[in-house]
């Protein structure tokens, strides 16, 4: 499944007026962090991101013979408009986290999200790189281009990878 959302994502990459810049992979759902120029942007981003998702799940499942669901995205998506500093390092802490919040790193030595973006984050406040598995293939992400989320957020301090977020 990790292949699938990275093609989607990787396939979103390609449009200029919206942005993936983070993404969290957990069991059954998918945190995204985007940008976009405008609403109809953002809109129809997502909407394309979710039907190139839902393509490459099917092909996936039907590579290994297991039966494709109908509708791989049974509900439609939640979008929280981020206006503050101190709201988008939230949003971050809490995308980038998630695996915590849900568990997965309790069967994990890894220091952050190997399904998330978190490699290509470079705002955690712990000293010295990450190590990356030599295989590992990374989720492509863009850079952000709003100054909340390049540097705006960083007004409220860097993130633990420690961190655990709560149920907001």
């Amino acid at each position: 499944m990790y292949k699938a959302v990275h093609r989607a994502i990787h396939a979103a990459l390609k449009r200029a007026d919206f942005r993936c810049v983070h993404a969290s992979i957990q069991g059954n759902h998918i945190h995204l962090v985007c940008e976009a120029e405008n609403k109809q942007a953002l809109r129809s981003g997502v909407a394309g991101t979710k039907i190139s998702m839902a393509h490459w799940i099917k092909a996936a499942l039907r590579k290994r013979g297991l039966p494709c669901p109908g509708k791989v995205f049974a509900y439609r998506y939640h979008v929280r408009a981020i206006t503050s500093p101190r709201q988008c390092r939230n949003a971050l802490a809490y995308v980038l986290n998630n695996w915590r919040h849900h568990g997965y790193d309790r069967r994990s030595n890894a220091a952050v999200d190997m399904y998330s973006s978190a490699l290509c984050f470079d705002g955690w406040s712990h000293a010295g790189s990450i190590a990356v598995p030599d295989e590992y293939e990374r989720l492509p992400v863009a850079r952000p281009q709003t100054w909340l989320l390049r540097v705006g957020w960083l007004k409220h301090g860097a993130i633990a990878t420690s961190f655990v977020p709560k149920t907001h």
